[in-house]
């Protein structure tokens, strides 16, 4: 039996709260380096999930009822959001994008860093403000944080 490779069509959950627009999506088996979330100015949300673990022909398949990617899914945002701002992470094969609204649309391509085996993030704003922020200060922030209550360095 031969492996399927097709792209799969994940399903999504969306909320609203007065300052963001969250999705949440199933995405089993990827590493942070595999994901890609793309915003458009016109307001279209896509999600990029790349093919992993394809055996290539090396065993012989006899079930193959799901695979670890490839994923993709489009969807139309129903408010305006800063995707520059955006907050995204992946952990436990679950992709969560938080969006903040916005007066406007205002589109990114979003990549995550890698924060453990399976785990990633992209950070855009932190605190209920949503004040501009990256990974790399959030990570840094993180860890001043721990050493200061004992925790040391990750």
């Amino acid at each position: 039996m031969q492996q399927r490779t097709e792209t799969q069509r994940i399903p999504l959950n969306v909320w609203r709260s007065d300052e963001r627009l969250t999705v949440a999506a199933p995405m089993p088996g990827l590493e942070p380096s595999d994901i890609v979330v793309d915003v458009t100015n016109d307001g279209m949300l896509m999600l990029h999930g790349a093919l992993r673990g394809a055996f290539k022909g090396i065993n012989d398949l006899l079930m193959d009822e799901w695979n670890v990617g490839a994923y993709e899914r489009q969807f139309s945002l129903p408010v305006n959001v800063n995707a520059q701002l955006a907050n995204v992470t992946y952990g436990n094969g679950v992709l969560v994008v938080a969006l903040p609204l916005a007066d406007a649309m205002t589109g990114a391509h979003l990549t995550l860093t890698t924060t453990g085996p399976a785990h990633g993030e992209r950070v855009g704003s932190a605190g209920e403000s949503i004040e501009p922020v990256t990974t790399d200060e959030h990570l840094a922030r993180q860890q001043l944080a721990r050493m200061k209550h004992g925790g040391g360095a990750k």
